[in-house]
Order: C-alpha cells, then structure tokens, then sequence
C-alpha cells in the first residue's frame, strides 16, 4: 500500500472549514465520540493476531458469495419488491434519528444487493465515466487544502495497532491519493478477485451517474429505511448488534476477532437476506440514498429530498446526503449504527472505502 498522505494540523480541536469539507469524515465508523474506549493499547494483540491469523487468511479470501436464485417470472431481475405502508421513521439512539414520525411510502422495487464491482465496471465500460476520486480536486470548493489532498484519492480505513477513540478519527481514516474504485485501499490495492464485492470509493454524483444508466434512482431515506424495515412498522426493534451482519466484533479500532467471517468488506450475499429478500442492508458497507443531509428529522423527509439535478457540486458549496445501514466498522463499543433507522452524513464529492449504494425503481408491483 502507498504510504498514507500526512494529517493536515489544523489548531486543536476542530479543523479549519476549508478542510473539514472533506476530511472532517461523518462516516459510520462513528462520529460519535462515546468515552467508552480510551487509551486503548497493545494489551495481547500479539497472542490474538497469532491464534486468529488463519481465520483472518480464510476472511480475507473468500471472494463470493452465491445469491439465492431468482424466480425465472421476476419483472426486473436482480431486484425485488417492496410493497408500501406506513411506518414508524426514526429512532432514539442518537439525536439525529429524532423525532420518531409517521410516514408514508409507496411501493417500489430495489436491488437485492448493493451495486457490485463488476456491475460497476460494466458501466465504466459502456460510457466511459470517470468517477470523481479519480479527477483533479476543485480548488474552487477546497481552496485550503494541503497539496497531497489536492490529489484525486479517497479516504480509506487503516486499521491502528492503538487508539484512543477519545480523539481524532484520522488514527485511523487516511486519504491517500490515488485510492479509487479500482484500487479502493490505495494505488498498490486492486479489485481483481473482488467482484462481487460492494463498489466503494464512489461519491454521490457516481453513484446518481450509475444509477441513471440503469434507467433507475437512488433511494430515499424513507425508502431505504422501510426496505431495511421489511415489514416492521414499529421503531426500535433492532437495537442488538445483529448476527447476520457485517459488522465489527472486537475492540474497535484495533481488535477485530472476525466473528463474523470477514476483516473487512465481504462479496455481497453472505449473509441471508431480510423479510423481502434484499441482503446487506445492514452492515458491510454504509449506503448513499437521495436525502441532503438534515440534522435531525424535525423537517419532513419530503421537504429534504434530492434536488433533480445532480450536478449540484458546481454552483453551489459541497453539501452532503444522508448514508444509511453502517458499515463492517460499527460495533457496539463504539458506532451502534448497524439499525435500519442509523444515518449519518456523508460529504457529495468524497469517496470512502466503507461507503458504497443500490438503486430503486418506481414501476408497477408484481
């Protein structure tokens, strides 16, 4: 892996706003600080990593997973319905997913899993789109920027071998230019026995590119989080760091016993699928939808939805969407954020290698 790109020392506390906009990181691996890990050390990490490496080996190599097959009658292959209702949005965990409120959503028809490389690639291949990790950066939006991060890149997890989770959470995101949907670890990194793995390093104009070529759309929250409800009208009910999940077991950030089979990405379909067959809802990667970003839900999630244009990054100051479902760095110790109802902001024009998406239809139910 190329040698991550220096911290920018901006004053203590929060850094500059020049910087923030894209380096700042509202990513799932969890914004909030909880005080519950502090100073966390070595304390026989090297006994672990020596009992757990052939595990850590196998997690690494699995490639693919084999989806369950489809009835050969389905209207839109590779997706599945989602019948509308009416349901409790929002939770209590953290202040952003509040108020709890009544909404209403029609049906609608999503992907069964996120968009993987290989779909991705398929679209690269077709149009020749370029996704924005892998253009120059727009000084325009970043005038401050420290010259490595005027690089095009992405910000990628390392994992540290001590944190504290008190401070700041470039122990243990870097950017590291040159890092892109291809390379999602970094120039030395490839996909080629990834496949099936979810798409990341992709920003928010990429992934509303992709999804336009499919003749789809990104899904809203309210969308989303009722897909990943599958049925379950009440708020709340799935507080528990779920089994079948991708998710962080361990010591975040720097013991990960892989309990649940993988270090970090798996291919997509690992795990079984929810009520209404979509798999990965939760966990894995983190997923864009529609939304602009709003603190909280005091606004009505229509009044926040995606303008019609997407080329929003032009004209106007970087803003940011609403990602939804965490990621294989939530844990419980640290980003409980493995809920239907989690969110959290995520910059349009940064990519990041836990952030990936899945498209919606509107088109008439089976």
């Amino acid at each position: 892996m190329t040698a991550p790109t220096p911290t920018p020392t901006p004053p203590p506390g929060e850094p500059p706003e020049s910087v923030s906009r894209r380096y700042k990181l509202w990513l799932g691996a969890g914004i909030a600080a909880i005080g519950l890990l502090f100073g966390l050390s070595l304390w026989g990490m090297l006994g672990w990593e020596e009992s757990n490496g052939s595990a850590q080996h196998a997690a690494l190599a699995r490639t693919h997973c084999a989806l369950p097959e489809e009835p050969a009658t389905t209207a839109h292959p590779g997706m599945v319905w989602v019948g509308g209702g009416r349901y409790e949005f929002g939770d209590t965990v953290y202040a952003e997913e509040q108020p709890v409120r009544m909404v209403t959503v029609e049906g609608f028809w999503m992907d069964r899993t996120e968009v993987t490389n290989d779909a991705f690639a398929r679209f690269v291949t077709a149009t020749g789109y370029v996704t924005l990790a892998e253009r120059p950066v727009d000084a325009r939006l970043h005038p401050n920027l420290p010259a490595d991060m005027q690089q095009p890149g992405a910000v990628v997890f390392t994992q540290p071998i001590t944190a504290n989770t008190q401070s700041r959470l470039t122990q243990w995101w870097r950017y590291i230019p040159g890092a892109q949907w291809r390379h999602p670890e970094g120039p030395n990194s490839n996909i080629g026995e990834r496949g099936s793995h979810p798409v990341v390093a992709v920003a928010f104009e990429d992934a509303l590119a992709y999804a336009r070529w499919r003749g789809s759309a990104l899904p809203t929250e309210v969308q989303w989080e009722w897909a990943a409800r599958a049925g379950q009208v009440r708020s709340g009910q799935d507080h528990a760091q779920p089994q079948a999940a991708n998710t962080w077991q361990g010591l975040f950030p720097v013991v990960n016993t892989l309990e649940d089979g993988f270090a970090q990405l798996a291919p997509v379909g690992c795990y079984a699928a929810n009520a209404l067959g979509l798999m990965d809802m939760i966990g894995n990667a983190w997923e864009l939808t529609a939304d602009a970003y709003r603190p909280d839900h005091t606004e009505a999630p229509d009044e926040v939805a995606a303008p019609a244009s997407a080329d929003v990054r032009r004209s106007v100051p970087v803003g940011q969407r609403v990602i939804k479902g965490g990621s294989f760095l939530c844990a419980p110790s640290y980003c409980k954020r493995y809920r239907s109802s989690a969110r959290q902001p995520q910059d349009e024009d940064l990519g990041t290698s836990h952030v990936g998406f899945r498209t919606i239809l509107k088109a008439p139910g089976p």
